[in-house]
């Protein structure tokens, strides 16, 4: 498979660094290009990375199966109008632009262009990503089985209907932001109680991870796991208590209901209408 990634950013690069830790461990080696707008970025990344790279457009994407826009999402969809004429009629097109829906880069891109839209996480950056990966009506199921491949190498990815895609962003792509706050709140009460606050940032962010672990690989409900860590008249069920009588469940979710409204909200400017 011939890759394209359009975009030398974080999420560009993590995507990047993902695919090549793939082909270093033995797995079927796609032919990768990258393209990005200043040249000087290019000649860095073809010799750190050892891969093509270039600052031409059309020429980057031109005989790629697939080809990854990594770019912002206020210049996602003039970016995908000058891909008109270099694309294959059959080549995927991926966007993880946030709020830019499949409808608005089909009314850009000619006819009949296979499209998936991808919304990953920046625990990409650690190999411990959650992608949601979504196909629009012309792409092939091996196509969308791709796309998720590629962000497989950055964690766990799945597929979902594209109406999901505003609640996959308030809860996977917002969502460590609420967990290195509760990660921060823990490593305080650490403090509080006599920590070092070196040891306590360790033993909370390791905590939570290791929850993480055990919802994901024993597949049990957190309530359940909950329950097993709660014995009788023991000093977590007394903090329990405490949380609920704060609401955090409620403000919690509440959090996630927040940041999938306002993902609904974004729009991304049309062609020609981009900030400077």
């Amino acid at each position: 498979m011939r890759i394209a990634i359009v975009g030398a950013g974080t999420m560009g690069r993590a995507i990047l660094g993902g695919l090549l830790e793939g082909r270093a461990a033995g797995d079927a080696a796609p032919q990768v290009t990258v393209v990005t707008r200043r040249p000087e970025h290019a000649d860095e990344i073809a010799q750190r990375f050892g891969v093509p790279a270039g600052a031409d457009l059309r020429a980057g994407v031109r005989g790629a199966d697939t080809v990854l826009l990594c770019v912002k999402p206020k210049n996602v969809l003039g970016l995908a109008a000058q891909l008109a004429g270099a694309l294959d009629p059959g080549a995927c097109v991926a966007s993880i632009a946030a709020g830019v829906r499949l409808a608005d880069l089909a009314a850009v891109l000619p006819a009949g262009q296979p499209l998936v839209r991808v919304m990953p996480n920046t625990p990409c950056l650690v190999g411990a990503g959650m992608t949601a990966v979504s196909a629009g009506p012309t792409a092939r199921p091996e196509q969308v089985a791709a796309v998720r491949d590629v962000f497989a190498t950055l964690g766990r990815a799945t597929v979902l209907d594209e109406e999901y895609m505003d609640a996959v962003t308030g809860l996977s792509g917002s969502g460590p932001a609420f967990v290195y706050v509760i990660i921060e709140a823990l490593s305080e009460g650490g403090v509080m109680t006599g920590l070092p606050r070196d040891a306590a940032t360790e033993l909370a962010a390791q905590t939570v991870m290791g929850a993480a672990r055990m919802v994901l690989d024993t597949t049990r409900h957190p309530a359940a796991l909950k329950d097993a860590v709660t014995t009788p008249a023991g000093c977590t069920i007394s903090a329990l208590l405490k949380l609920e009588d704060g609401k955090l469940r409620s403000v919690l979710a509440r959090a996630v209901e927040e940041a999938a409204r306002s993902a609904a909200a974004l729009r991304p400017p049309a062609p020609g209408d981009e900030a400077p």
